[in-house]
């Protein structure tokens, strides 16, 4: 890949359970587009992956949640897995962490079980979505046009629903991030309407 993010810094939000590959591959591919990606996290030090079925790797943290500012990044990602997600939903401060991105205009991208975070950050609602079926059904009640889709782009938000999805993901994830501001992302996220 080209050096189409030469310069952007990514901020990729996680809790212990994150599905492993959803954070590697498409971390990898973001390091080749140039970009600087740094794990956020509630957890001090280092995160523990889920590989499927079982516990994975262990992963440093960069930026503690409570010191990351999220004005310093210039998008977000956000890695599935069952236990990730939800343990980061009963934190105000990173459902605030990523309503921030929302509210600046800043790109998203998010997969698997990860777009349970943007319902409690109230950034579904209007917007058509993709996501792991078993939460289909949480994600239309926040109102999401839901689709079962390998990658679905929606005004620089970028959702999949599970790892083999990863390939096309990435590509998409990698063109909303170059792009940059998207200022009706913005303005839905403020409750403003065009």
């Amino acid at each position: 890949m080209s050096e189409q993010l030469h310069g952007k810094r990514i901020a990729i939000l996680v809790e212990n359970g994150f599905e492993e590959v959803e954070l590697t591959k498409p971390r990898e591919a973001l390091n080749e587009a140039g970009a600087r990606t740094q794990i956020v996290s509630p957890v001090r030090d280092s995160v523990k992956a889920w590989r499927h079925t079982d516990w994975g790797e262990t992963f440093p943290v960069d930026v503690a949640l409570d010191r990351a500012n999220p004005s310093d990044f210039d998008a977000l990602l956000l890695p599935g897995g069952v236990l990730n997600p939800d343990k980061l939903r009963m934190n105000e401060k990173a459902v605030e962490f990523v309503r921030s991105f929302f509210a600046e205009g800043k790109p998203v991208a998010a997969i698997c079980h990860g777009p349970q975070m943007l319902i409690d950050a109230e950034a579904v609602e209007g917007r058509k979505v993709t996501s792991y079926h078993s939460i289909k059904a949480d994600l239309q009640n926040a109102g999401a046009k839901w689709v079962d889709q390998e990658v679905v782009v929606d005004n620089g938000l970028v959702t999949s629903r599970k790892p083999d999805d990863i390939p096309g993901f990435n590509r998409k994830m990698i063109e909303e991030f170059a792009e940059g501001i998207h200022p009706h992302h913005r303005s839905m996220a403020s409750g403003a309407v065009d």
